[in-house]
């Protein structure tokens, strides 16, 4: 089934195809079915959140030339990183509400023959899916029904935080909207301890003990709660739960086994999609898809 106009610039930034190309994938796959195109645009570079604690300007103007370069083309965004999400979103509302932000933005990317007035929309994937698609739409998608699953949602920071420059589509202290759309494949949700805690990622590069010590802690709490896999909607969460989860395991001494999957990869399997299309690797996940 196709929605019309439904077609956004898919923007990808820099962990997801060095690291996270199933993620892309399956993102591919099920938008197609679902009739959003995804449109890729060459010139897009790094959104500039790696830089923004170092060298705000530099990170302001980055996300401002992907932000113009989106609107040259008359195309909102499609996001699937949370970082690049949040970056992307809050540079957007500086822009459109800060003049002096507007003016100095404009004559610095004069210099490389860009431009950027303020009308470009950034959208996480799972917020297309929510708001143009629908939960309602999804569930009769969704003929496979994947009720035999008990999955465990993990949100992450950047997709909720700061709620402002998000309009608050959820609540950040007990959000649902994953939720919402895990229930929409006919997986049943579980909840468990601390289900908001942060993945760890954030203090990765400073201090690996502690970072992977977040992450065995979320591990434990979903292992405990009895749920088959983790579902995700970020790629740095994923390498600190799937990547790092043999890490893990041998740092500490235990054994979780549990495979970390994207939404839109359980969407698709939902979609009657082989594990093949969506880049899902049976190494990790075959006792999911056996169960499935």
């Amino acid at each position: 089934m196709r929605w019309n106009g439904l077609r956004y610039a898919l923007f990808l930034g820099c962990t997801i195809p060095a690291r996270s190309r199933d993620y892309e994938l399956s993102t591919r796959r099920v938008a197609e079915r679902l009739g959003i195109e995804l449109v890729d645009l060459n010139e897009f570079a790094c959104c500039g959140f790696p830089i923004e604690s170092l060298d705000q300007e530099a990170a302001l103007l980055l996300a401002a030339r992907n932000l113009g370069i989106a609107e040259s083309k008359g195309l909102d965004i499609c996001t699937l990183c949370s970082a690049c999400t949040s970056v992307l979103t809050e540079t957007n509302r500086r822009i459109q509400e800060d003049g002096a932000v507007r003016t100095r933005v404009k004559e610095k990317l004069a210099a490389i023959d860009k431009n950027y007035t303020g009308s470009t929309a950034v959208s996480h994937i799972s917020r297309v899916l929510l708001k143009e698609v629908g939960v309602e739409q999804i569930e009769k998608e969704a003929t496979h029904k994947l009720t035999s699953l008990k999955i465990a949602p993990h949100y992450g920071c950047h997709y909720l935080k700061p709620s402002d420059i998000y309009d608050r589509f959820d609540d950040p202290e007990d959000p649902k909207t994953l939720h919402r759309l895990i229930a929409a494949t006919g997986a049943q949700v579980v909840s468990y301890e601390r289900e908001k805690d942060c993945c760890g990622g954030g203090v990765l590069a400073v201090d690996e003990n502690v970072a992977l010590g977040i992450a065995r802690e979320k591990l434990q709490h979903v292992k405990a709660a009895g749920a088959d896999a983790i579902c995700l909607i970020c790629p740095f969460c994923a390498i600190m739960y799937d990547d790092n989860q043999r890490k893990i395991e041998a740092k500490f001494s235990e054994t979780y086994g549990l495979p970390v999957i994207y939404y839109p990869q359980l969407l698709g399997l939902a979609l009657g999609m082989s594990a093949q299309d969506l880049g899902l690797s049976r190494a990790k996940t075959e006792a999911l898809l056996t169960k499935i």
